[in-house]
């Protein structure tokens, strides 16, 4: 179930990031496709053969665990720019691009990376599975580390849910507002990932299904949000067309 959800997931991702490639050559809304891409590159950093593979080239020591965070933190913070910026939410924006913003992720990721030099993190392994039960030392950080993680994208998901509850509730085209549910409904799963460590041992069926939720979520709301504009070109183009006959 999990590797239908993990492979299922990711084909959709890269298939919505290869439908951008045009648009995004012709300079059109590249931050849509940089998401995409950066998902899929997340989606694929999580499955446990490929993680494999690719860490093995970067020496083996589960550096492929901490790029992946950077992918989901640069992947995130290119949602939340799209998404303020698409809803007129600026007081969401000044907070995720502004000062505050900056310093949450500066100070963020200094612990991330000292967490994982504490840790001993030798020998290739998808979610620093095995590195995080080697000893009880690694499994505390290894805690910290996780958290540490989720909590950037947990700030940008709770900077956004605001905006996307008032989209849902506001008059806008059903389409967007169904968009903007899905995006809420997201953040809302990435909220729920900040409580990990209080799920009880044998829980990780639970993490990968509220995990894939969010991306699935966040990359199907984007996706809606893209069909919603290109309809209104469409509809706009084709009354254009009619009053010039």
């Amino acid at each position: 179930m999990i590797d239908i959800l993990q492979w299922a997931t990711l084909a959709i991702c890269a298939l919505t990031a290869a439908a951008r490639v045009p648009s995004a050559v012709r300079g059109e809304n590249r931050s849509l496709f940089y998401i995409f891409a950066l998902m899929t590159i997340a989606i694929l950093l999580s499955i446990e053969a490929p993680y494999v593979a690719i860490d093995q080239a970067l020496g083996g020591i589960n550096l492929a665990n901490l790029l992946l965070r950077f992918i989901i933190f640069a992947a995130i913070y290119f949602v939340g720019i799209r998404v303020t910026r698409g809803f007129g939410a600026d007081s969401a924006y000044r907070l995720i691009t502004g000062k505050a913003g900056m310093v949450v992720l500066l100070v963020i990721s200094v612990v991330l990376v000292a967490l994982f030099v504490m840790m001993d993190t030798v020998g290739s392994s998808a979610g620093l599975a095995a590195p995080s039960v080697r000893t009880q030392h690694n499994a505390v950080l290894a805690q910290y580390y996780g958290a540490a993680g989720r909590a950037y994208p947990g700030y940008v998901a709770l900077v956004l849910l605001p905006a996307m509850v008032r989209a849902v509730r506001s008059r806008l085209p059903v389409m967007v507002r169904v968009a903007a549910g899905l995006l809420a409904l997201g953040g809302l799963a990435i909220g729920v990932s900040l409580l990990f460590p209080f799920v009880p041992p044998g829980g990780g069926a639970i993490k990968f299904v509220v995990n894939y939720t969010a991306v699935l979520c966040y990359v199907l709301g984007l996706a809606l949000i893209w069909a919603a504009r290109a309809q209104n070109r469409k509809t706009s183009s084709a009354k254009r067309t009619y009053t010039e006959k």
